[in-house]
């Protein structure tokens, strides 16, 4: 019995002992492999399982601990429980005993308590890791990091002696992985940090650098502006002196001029003392020639005209035919005494007066100290060469109205003529420019002729010319050659009105202040018509084919100098935009305006003073509230008479230094008290004149204070008005 009984529990310890080196080796191949301690607690339960009996009894109240699952924290599981026999229980047909534990399924545990079958879901724990791992056919992940190499156990290595310890290293591993990834994430941060400090750096230099460069330019635009400046004060200081050196050449010439006179009018009459004693000394002498002196006719021999009595004023011209009557010779009130002259004309100081003699030629004077030549209103077709040998130091010479053809001229005319400065050949034939004209010409008309053409070398050497006026011919933009005025260096004053012109002429001289083209063709403004002239002061365009459409934006906006413009009778609806920032004169009467938009003269510096806009068809709606900003303190002069005003337009009573108000001939009905003058202005009145007439008022119902700003009641004309 008792070796029965040695024998029984000998039995038992080798199976516990077997029982547990299965459960430590299977412990060992799941670490190997990843598993956690429920994993080896699954593989305990189905060793159990199979081998047909209850896992060992080690708790105090009869509870199963399983080896695996000592120091493993699970979260609460989620219990079903299956009901079954006291103390056993059974699962899908089969019969577990009390304690049992198995594994139905992947992830699920389950134990027989008391009867009832208790089944766990198990929960993977939380990996701290970064690199995940899960195999097929198990529940949770594992870690694969370098850290812990669980690969490197093997089935005969031995194990850690404690789970804790294993636990330990892990979470040192991963406290190692956090602080790795910690200061990556700090080194990141301060790489990024110096990024943007780099980025704003070079941002804060990139701007510093567009600063410079806006600042240079600018300095460099001041400067070219400065230049400019300074260059058109020299150029105006040197016209001004020009000027005054010419000022004091003409009056040192007339004085001269006045002392030769003088001793001309001595000599003469010495001359004539002489004349008169030897009439009395030679009673007998035949009657020769008649001379009329202030009325008085008297007898006196031919006095040849001698070195020591000085120069002779006048030749003669041409002998006269029998029967006519012989030329006069006038004494001024001078008392000079002057020789014979062609029928019709006349002399004054240096001036020969030929006017509507009915000349057919240039008379052949010989007289060197004469300035001005008058041939005006003649029959001159031709001028030869050296016709002006006996008068080389003419100034002045007039052609007008006669019928001088351009092949009538011959090249060397005018070529004697050193001082010549003023040439008018207004009202003849010509159809070119006559060619070899003195470098000395100032001032060129040839108004009302022929001319077709004009090419380029046509003002070859007239680097002096100031003034051209070329109306009523035959030019166009189409036989006008654009390097035509380039030789006129000095030109500043340029008449091409009532000509064909559709466009502005091309090459006009920078030099040029004034530009007339009234009575053309044109339609267009082209935003480069004005580039060169960026000199110029004024600019007529009156009767042309304009509007607002038709003028560039950049045409003249931009010029500094272009004060005055008259774009009267065209073609404009509305007041044109893009006016020159420095206009003062504007004309823009007999055109169909019927609005003037906000803001249109606001851009100008100073500001507008004077603005005409009659006859056009403004009405009550034309005038915006801002139509008239920009010119509150500087328009002087508004003309808005013959249009169909119903009111007094607005802005008007801002104007505080406007002295002509035009509204005569309109439809105004009714003045308000503020709608002329400011109430609130206690400034000097400024009005000077005032018209209303021919509108609708009844002086009856002004109010007494809408003319408080006008200086004299008796400059508003309010009569008479229209009936109603």
């Amino acid at each position: 019995m008792r070796l029965n009984l040695i024998l029984a529990l000998s039995l038992f310890a080798c199976l516990t002992f077997s029982l547990a080196k299965d459960q430590r080796r299977l412990l060992a191949r799941g670490r190997r492999r990843g598993v956690g301690p429920k994993r080896a607690r699954k593989q305990t339960s189905t060793i159990a399982l199979q081998q047909g009996r209850s896992p060992e009894s080690n708790g105090q109240d009869g509870s199963i601990f399983i080896e695996s699952y000592k120091n493993t924290k699970e979260p609460k599981p989620n219990y079903e429980v299956t009901a079954g026999k006291t103390e056993h229980c059974v699962f899908r047909g089969i019969t577990m005993y009390d304690k049992t534990v198995w594994s139905p399924k992947p992830c699920v545990n389950c134990l027989c308590s008391s009867g009832e079958v208790v089944c766990d879901q198990i929960l993977c724990p939380a990996l701290r890791c970064q690199l995940k791992f899960q195999r097929i056919g198990e529940c949770c992940p594992i870690c694969i990091d370098p850290v812990v190499n669980v690969a490197e156990y093997s089935g005969d290595s031995p194990l850690p002696n404690d789970l804790d310890e294993h636990n330990t290293r892990i979470s040192q591993s991963q406290k190692d992985i956090q602080k790795k990834n910690e200061e990556e994430r700090i080194r990141k941060k301060d790489a990024e940090r110096k990024q943007r400090k780099k980025q704003k750096k070079d941002e804060a230099k990139r701007q510093r650098k567009l600063k410079e460069a806006k600042d240079a330019r600018e300095k460099e635009e001041e400067q070219r502006r400065l230049r400019e400046e300074e260059e058109e004060r020299v150029a105006a200081e040197e016209r001004k002196r020009r000027t005054e050196e010419h000022r004091k050449a003409e009056e040192d010439r007339a004085r001269r001029l006045e002392m030769e006179q003088k001793e001309m009018m001595r000599a003469l009459e010495e001359a004539a003392e002489r004349a008169q004693e030897g009439l009395r000394g030679d009673e007998a002498t035949e009657d020769e020639d008649v001379v009329w002196l202030r009325g008085d006719v008297f007898q006196m021999p031919p006095v040849p005209p001698t070195r020591a009595a000085g120069p002779p004023l006048l030749a003669l011209q041409e002998p006269t035919e029998p029967g006519e009557e012989e030329p006069e010779v006038i004494e001024e009130e001078s008392e000079m005494v002057t020789t014979l002259l062609p029928p019709g004309c006349s002399i004054s100081d240096v001036t020969v007066t030929c006017e509507n003699a009915k000349l057919t030629g240039i008379p052949p004077l010989s007289i060197p100290e004469l300035k001005s030549l008058s041939l005006q209103g003649n029959e001159i077709k031709t001028i030869p060469a050296g016709a002006f040998n006996g008068i080389p130091n003419l100034e002045w010479i007039d052609f007008g109205k006669n019928k001088i053809l351009s092949s009538g001229i011959d090249p060397q005319a005018f070529k004697g003529l050193k001082f010549l400065s003023r040439l008018y050949m207004d009202g003849n034939l010509l159809e070119q420019i006559p060619s070899e004209l003195p470098s000395t010409l100032q001032e060129l008309k040839m108004n009302e002729n022929n001319l077709k053409e004009i090419e380029e070398n046509s003002f070859e050497g007239l680097s002096s010319l100031v003034t051209l006026e070329m109306e009523g011919n035959l030019l166009s933009e189409g036989n006008v050659h654009p390097q035509a005025f380039k030789p006129l260096k000095e030109l500043t004053y340029l008449r091409l009105s009532r000509n064909h012109f559709r466009t502005i002429p091309q090459g006009l001289p920078a030099s040029l202040l004034e530009l007339y083209l009234e009575n053309n063709l044109i339609e267009e403004i082209s935003e480069t018509a004005f580039n060169h002239t960026t000199n110029i002061n004024v600019v007529v365009l009156r009767h042309n084919k304009l509007d607002e459409s038709s003028i560039a934006p950049l045409a003249w906006i931009n010029h500094r100098n272009l004060e005055s413009i008259d774009l009267s009778h065209n073609k404009f609806y509305l007041v044109p935009s893009f006016l020159p920032k420095s206009l003062v004169h504007l004309v823009l009467a007999g055109n169909q305006i019927e609005r003037i938009p906000g803001y249109v003269f606001a851009h100008m510096e100073p500001g507008l003073e004077y603005l005409y806009l009659s006859y056009n068809k403004l009405d009550g709606d034309a005038v915006e509230p801002e139509s008239f900003f920009g010119t509150f303190n500087t328009m002087t002069e508004l003309c808005l008479d013959h249009n169909q005003l119903t009111s007094i337009p607005m802005g008007i009573n801002e104007m505080t230094t406007l002295h002509f108000l035009r509204l005569n001939n309109n439809k105004i009905r009714h003045i308000s008290e503020d709608a002329i003058c400011d109430p609130l202005n206690d400034d000097d009145s400024h009005l000077v004149a005032l018209r209303l007439e021919n509108n609708f008022l009844d002086p009856r119902k002004i109010p007494p204070t809408a003319f408080s700003c006008v200086r004299s009641y008796s400059s508003v004309v309010l009569k008479p008005q229209k009936i109603k």
